[in-house]
Order: structure tokens, then sequence, then C-alpha cells
């Protein structure tokens, strides 16, 4: 009786298969592991110990303390994740708002410093067209 059983590991395309979904969740730990690091030190609510504590118990038992942090404080990770990408956003748009205002502002009051000086007899009427058009281009 020598009969040989085909798993279903025999068959190439299921190897390619299974090969393929292994390797896909490990990136996918490595991904959930970084997130959990990043997560730990964007706390503000954790004192130094506990991101101590958090990070020594990822770092001894990798896929426990994981797991234990994800059940443990997954709800608000989400939350933080949310409110660093809004300060980011608003952050961003404060710039944009500076640095569109501010050059619209500093040409006006180049123009308004340069007429104060003409008005005052500093500078003469053909030195003030030539300084407003160097402010003006």
């Amino acid at each position: 009786m020598n009969s040989t059983v085909n798993l279903a590991y025999d068959f190439p395309l299921l190897g390619a298969f299974w090969a393929m979904m292994w390797f896909f969740i490990w990136i996918m730990w490595f991904v959930l592991l970084f997130r959990v690091v990043v997560d730990v030190f964007r706390d503000d609510d954790l004192s130094g110990w506990a991101k101590t504590g958090w990070l020594l118990f990822t770092i001894v038992l990798p896929f426990l303390g994981v797991f234990v942090y994800v059940i443990a404080r997954g709800k608000d990770m989400g939350k933080r994740e949310q409110d660093h990408a809004r300060a980011k956003q608003e952050q961003t748009d404060r710039y944009i708002r500076e640095t569109a205002g501010s050059a619209g502002t500093s040409e006006a009051a180049e123009l308004l410093r340069l007429s104060e000086i003409r008005s005052r007899g500093d500078i003469t009427e053909d030195e003030y067209r030539r300084a407003k058009e160097k402010v003006l281009h």
C-alpha cells in the first residue's frame, strides 16, 4: 500500500497564495508594531514611565505587548491620529494664510512708507516712481 497523499500545499497556485498571504500578514504586523510605537510617543496623557513600560512590553514580548496595547488603548489610537492630522492641517492652513497675507501687506506697507518719504521731501518724484516699480515687480 504505497499511496501518496496530495496536500493542498502541493499545488503551485495554492502554494503561491499561502506565501503571499504570510508575506502580507508579516508586513501588516510591522505596520501595526510601528503604529503602536508612534502612538505611545504621541500620547501626551502617558507619563514617561508609562511610555517606557509600554515600549519595553512591546520590545520584550512583541506579539503580546502589541495586542494588549491595541485592546487596552486601541479606541483612543484613532482619536489621537485624527487630532494629529487635524493639528497638522491647521498648522499648514495657518502658514499659508500668513505667507499669502504677508506678501500683500508688505507691498502695501512699503508703498505707504515710500509715499510718506516722498511727502516729507526726502526723495524726488522720479526716485519715488523707480522705487514704486521695484516694489510692484
